[in-house]
């Protein structure tokens, strides 16, 4: 997938403000609220860090998808704004990851993976769901195509998070567990990159013509 949408004006205010795309973020918020406690509660139970990172991820894209439902209808500056603030977010949660594998890393927890694995499917479903919803906004603006690709992210992150439940009942170690929750944080990392540089270029002044 490209890093922008090629166009500042590939999505329209009329797409923006649809019925349709409107009623499709409300659903996506409740999914993302009811995952986000869904899975706190097995990360805390579990001792698995992808787990409590997947849950941060499901609240922080419940937070994205309020942000985008207050900006719907509202110029392009505005959609940017909020873009890059959802961008600067992300960023935020890929080093929050990072900085608990890494502590988990030095405690030597090792997560129980039925529970990890039970779970991490459970959140396959909701965020492939969510994605297909989302799927015809995917080229959008800076806002539109931050929510997509939050979807997207989740859903590759919960398949890494079942392979990590697999990983750990084969070895008997928690490293399975820390290896996705740092792959889950790099492509935290990337995506801001990616919305954050679409959402600077539609904050740009447009040159004026003769």
């Amino acid at each position: 997938m490209s890093d922008s949408c090629g166009s500042h004006g590939c999505a329209t205010p009329a797409a923006s403000q649809s019925p349709r795309y409107r009623r499709v973020l409300w659903a996506a918020l409740i999914i993302n609220l009811a995952m986000f406690g869904v899975e706190l509660a097995g990360g805390l139970s579990s001792g698995s860090v992808s787990l409590l990172a997947d849950a941060v991820d499901f609240f922080g894209d419940a937070a994205n998808y309020g942000i985008s439902l207050l900006v719907l209808g509202m110029a392009l500056t505005w959609r940017a704004r909020a873009a890059l603030f959802k961008g600067l977010t992300m960023g935020a949660f890929g080093m929050f990851v990072l900085g608990r594998a890494a502590w988990s890393a030095a405690s030597g927890t090792v997560p129980e993976p039925v529970t990890m694995g039970a779970i991490g499917a459970l959140a396959l479903l909701a965020n492939v769901s969510v994605a297909a919803m989302l799927y015809a906004w995917r080229e959008g603006d800076a806002n539109m195509r931050s929510v997509w690709l939050c979807s997207r992210n989740d859903a590759i992150g919960n398949v890494a998070v079942m392979a990590a439940a697999l990983g750990v009942f084969g070895a008997g170690s928690g490293w399975p567990d820390l290896a996705v929750a740092s792959v889950m944080g790099v492509l935290a990392l990337t995506a801001a990159r990616s919305v954050i540089q679409q959402a600077r270029a539609e904050l740009r002044p447009v040159p004026a013509h003769a």
